[in-house]
């Protein structure tokens, strides 16, 4: 990945915020975007919304990667074997052996 890709990965777009419990349960309702009329607001909103929502994806897949990469340690007593990390996330056993190297890379302090 190119260094400058890697720097703005790392930036926070608008802030995720946490809906009352009675709006999430509209499904109409979705972070107030039905509310906004002006077409370039809600354009500008739901941008904000789009990169914000892939920043959270990025960091959430990087520490899903280093939690199967310390659980597949073979230093722990009780490691899990790539086909079990898999089961538990709900992936298949191919990825979750490249999520246990890309955790072992980030434990490392290598970026991608």
């Amino acid at each position: 990945m190119a260094e400058p890709e890697q720097s703005e990965r790392r930036l926070r777009p608008a802030p995720l915020l946490f809906e009352p419990s009675e709006a999430a349960a509209d499904p109409e309702h979705f972070f107030d975007l039905e509310s906004i009329e002006d077409p370039r607001y809600l354009l500008s909103r739901a941008t904000e919304l789009t990169l914000a929502f892939r920043a959270a994806t990025d960091r959430a897949v990087e520490f899903q990667a280093m939690a199967a990469a310390q659980l597949a340690d073979p230093r722990r007593f009780d490691r899990l074997t790539p086909a079990e990390i898999a089961e538990r996330a709900e992936w298949t056993e191919d990825y979750a052996r490249k999520m246990i190297e890309f955790g072992r890379d980030l434990l490392r302090g290598i970026t991608p």
